[in-house]
């Protein structure tokens, strides 16, 4: 039988590939973010998603292997549930913006402000999907490392965010300053 820890393994594989081949169909880019700026949030996001991935769970005794919670299978196949919920939040929301999609910071030829679809919910919907994936992860995994690493992650997210914002303040003026009125960020009902 398929353990929690090999799906989640390939959810995040395929999510992978799609996002790597996806990346080959956008418009061009008229303004990219300084290296500084990628390294800013991109350090965080790369040691937070080694201690989620690359920590050997099954070695004990190490205090990134430390369990989180008494063991139920139950709880590890909520887990990938969420991965399974996230990463296809993702993917919807990076159809949805379609050639106005990028991995870094950045403003594409005729950059548009998308508002609908997920964008509708929050105006970062793909961070709300891999948020998502995260604590999914974060459930399977059952580590001291795996919350570390989430919680590295999540401060490289915000990071990113707050860049964001800016260029697309400085890009769209009073229509962003609205939609920021209008649309919380990453969560659904909440300012954040």
């Amino acid at each position: 039988m398929i353990s929690p820890n090999i799906c989640t393994n390939i959810l995040w594989a395929a999510w992978l590939l799609i996002w790597v081949l996806a990346a080959s169909f956008t418009a061009r880019t008229v303004i990219r973010q300084p290296l500084a700026s990628r390294l800013a949030h991109g350090l965080w996001l790369w040691v937070g998603a080694a201690l989620l991935f690359f920590v050997d769970t099954r070695r004990s005794g190490r205090p990134l292997n430390i369990p989180l919670l008494p063991p139920h299978s139950w709880m590890a196949w909520t887990g990938v549930g969420l991965v399974l919920a996230g990463l296809g939040h993702t993917v919807w929301a990076r159809i949805h913006l379609g050639r106005m999609w990028s991995g870094t910071v950045t403003l594409k030829e005729e950059h548009a402000l998308v508002r609908s679809g997920p964008y509708a919910l929050t105006r970062h919907p793909i961070y709300t999907g891999l948020i998502l994936a995260l604590v999914g992860t974060v459930l399977v995994r059952d580590t001291l490392g795996a919350l570390a690493g989430f919680a590295l992650c999540l401060v490289g997210v915000i990071l990113k965010i707050r860049q964001e914002e800016r260029l697309l303040l400085g890009h769209f003026g009073d229509a962003y300053r609205g939609y920021q009125a209008e649309v919380p960020a990453v969560v659904p009902g909440l300012r954040f």
